[in-house]
């Protein structure tokens, strides 16, 4: 959550620009020396993959003494392609840039007296999908991620090789695998996988993981009851999608696997959980970022309409924020549905397969399945003679999750301010940094848990954080991947190409819709909810405001379709995420779950779908077209409820026998 380019799906300070422009803004080193003689400019590079027909953009940089019309890109038969638009702080913007062919290229920049050349490779606009549609087919019908996110990132590198096959792999590796890794944000989220997973080594070895389930077996003493319990688990821990994800699936795992709940089951209840919930809370680190994406389309809408500027830069982004909860259709009712699902003891579809599997006795997964962790390694066994006591498990999960909070909220008002209220502390907390701080305490809790009442030597406790953190290596090779194939897709201009694609005329009624349907497709492509926010809500909200005018306003006749517009890129944003194999909270939810991460998405799909559906049609369509959003809500709910009782089965009375 969170990839392109260092863009996670979760990366936690994503730029704003558009996806062409970031990509433009990567390598400008590489050609300043060339722009030193002449101005001492830089000049960033323009992407090593051009597509046909989709616009892109060129920044020079240290050029305040250089008027802008002095700014040329020529194609390499002379034809002037654009020229300098902007000059602010202290850069130029060649904006709308477009090759038709080939033989467009290598470009000619000029500067003033200076001229340099850059070479690209140019293709059409369809090869940008090819990438992570095959990765995600190839997953899909092989039923083995790694190979096939291998095969996607190679893809990549090919159109960024000139399709040059030998050059293509050394490039995957040196310019996608080796920099996702030394992404600071994605080595921190390593680390606290790998420091949590070595916790739930130690809690697993020294009994403290089968004291939790016997403590907690009076309460959650049937199935539903264990769902129940896990969706409770997972709406507690509102504050962070990563922290919830790892830390409620690792800690239910030991009680739904007593229960025969199926992995897959448990991994699904776990990935519906997390985004939405964090998504939804208002004192949370998702809400302080789409806050400041709220406020930059504004302030974008208010350039482009001078006419309403006053009154749309008096909005409050916090407020419109609030106001978009009621049309969150996908996430409130993806929440709905885990509760339905469970409560109701009923599914459809593979997940219903998995489910009658387990509870049958046939396994907790598929027997030839390849889980993320491995939790049969004899170190992850209470050693022998070891008593089973639930504190030994509770108070080092439980430290985890209040060194967090603490230090969300100390990190969060280091720069708001002692005065600042919790939406702000919260929003501009620094949650890598407390998920390591939280994860590291964890650690050695457990670890003095362990040693101060002798149950484990020192040599005992660094044998089971060994082996915790052993039994994560193919989840953190899942995720590297998926990071790798998130940066392919912005190196070749997926999300721009989508969103011209799916960027033509239509009715202001339909703009949600539309919304929540592209939103959807780049985090399905992609892998990235934070990034297809970043992209979409600065075009949507001046879109929105421009087509629609003064009535789209908050308060104004037609205020759900701005409100249902922002509301429809968050909401297919998570949407997109949960469908796609290549998101890293799709993977960690399987890691968390011990669940093979391919049948994790080919069971949790048809949920999201379903779901999905009901969100557009009651939701965005029904409030665009003057359905009050709380009706929708209820009526989405009453569909849900009767859709499943029709088309979902009983778990134990379908089981087969034996």
């Amino acid at each position: 959550m969170r990839s392109g380019a260092g863009l996670s799906k979760k990366n936690r300070h994503p730029t704003t620009l558009p996806m062409s422009l970031r990509s433009v803004l990567l390598a400008a080193a590489a050609l300043a020396a060339l722009m030193a003689p002449a101005h001492a400019q830089e000049l960033s590079e323009p992407p090593g993959v051009l597509l046909r027909g989709v616009p892109f953009e060129i920044v020079v940089f240290g050029a305040d003494d250089v008027p802008s019309a002095w700014l040329e890109v020529r194609a390499a038969d002379g034809r002037l392609l654009g020229t300098g638009v902007a000059v602010a702080h202290d850069s130029i913007i060649v904006r709308d840039l477009v090759v038709t062919s080939s033989e467009d290229v290598p470009l000619s920049v000029i500067v003033g007296d200076a001229e340099l050349e850059h070479d690209a490779t140019v293709t059409s606009g369809w090869y940008s999908i090819v990438p992570p549609v095959v990765a995600i087919l190839l997953a899909l019908i092989f039923r083995e991620v790694l190979t096939a996110l291998f095969v996607g990132v190679w893809l990549g590198a090919l159109a960024l090789a000139g399709f040059n096959p030998i050059s293509a792999t050394g490039r995957m590796v040196d310019t996608f695998i080796v920099p996702a890794l030394a992404d600071g944000d994605h080595a921190a989220i390593v680390v606290f996988s790998l420091l949590l997973g070595g916790m739930v080594g130690l809690i697993s070895r020294n009994g403290g993981t089968l004291g939790i389930v016997e403590a907690v077996a009076p309460l959650a003493s049937t199935p539903r009851r264990g769902k129940l319990a896990t969706w409770a688990a997972g709406m507690a821990i509102f504050f962070d999608d990563y922290a919830n994800t790892l830390i409620v699936g690792n800690t239910m795992r030991p009680i739904t696997d007593r229960l025969k709940i199926s992995r897959e089951k448990l991994a699904y209840l776990v990935d519906s959980t997390a985004a939405p919930v964090a998504a939804i809370i208002p004192v949370s680190t998702w809400v302080g970022y789409e806050i400041s994406l709220i406020d930059d389309g504004l302030g974008i809408a208010a350039q482009q309409n001078p006419a309403g500027a006053d009154a749309l830069l008096a909005l409050s982004p916090f407020g419109i924020f609030v106001e978009t909860i009621p049309y969150l259709f996908y996430p409130l009712l993806a929440l709905f549905f885990v509760v339905l699902t469970s409560a109701m003891d009923r599914d459809f579809g593979p997940m219903l397969g998995a489910e009658r599997r387990a509870s049958a006795g046939g396994g907790l997964h598929r027997p030839d399945a390849t889980l993320a962790v491995d939790t049969s390694s004899e170190i992850m066994e209470p050693r022998e003679g070891a008593p089973r006591r639930w504190y030994n498990a509770g108070i080092p999960v439980l430290s985890v999750v209040l060194v967090v909070l603490v230090g969300l909220y100390l990190s969060g008002r280091s720069v708001v301010g002692p005065d600042a209220g919790l939406r702000d502390v919260f929003g501009e907390a620094d949650p890598f940094a407390t998920l390591l701080w939280g994860s590291l305490t964890g650690v050695l809790v457990a670890i003095v848990l362990s040693m101060g009442q002798r149950l484990l030597s020192l040599t005992e406790a660094i044998d089971a954080l060994v082996g915790g953190m052993r039994a994560m290596m193919i989840a953190m090779l899942i995720l590297t991947l998926a990071w790798s194939l998130g940066s392919v897709t912005e190196v070749i201009g997926t999300s721009d190409f989508l969103a011209l694609l799916l960027s033509d005329r239509f009715p202001i009624e339909l703009m949600p819709a539309v919304v929540f349907v592209t939103s959807a497709a780049m985090a399905f492509a992609t892998g990235t909810s934070w990034g297809t926010m970043a992209i979409m809500l600065p075009v949507v909200i001046p879109l929105t405001v421009t087509l629609g005018g003064p009535d789209v306003y908050p308060g104004g006749p037609a205020d759900a379709v701005l409100l249902g517009g922002i509301a429809s890129v968050l909401a297919g944003a998570i949407f997109g995420d949960h469908c796609s194999p290549i998101s890293d909270t799709t993977v960690l939810s399987s890691t968390a779950s011990a669940c093979d991460h391919v049948d994790h998405v080919r069971t949790q799909l048809p949920y999201a779908l379903a779901v999905g559906v009901v969100g557009i049609v009651l939701g965005n369509i029904g409030t665009a077209y003057g359905l009050p959003p709380w009706i929708a809500l209820l009526a989405g709910a009453g569909v849900l409820f009767v859709f499943l009782r029709v088309v979902g089965k009983s778990d134990s009375e379908a089981a087969p026998a034996g």
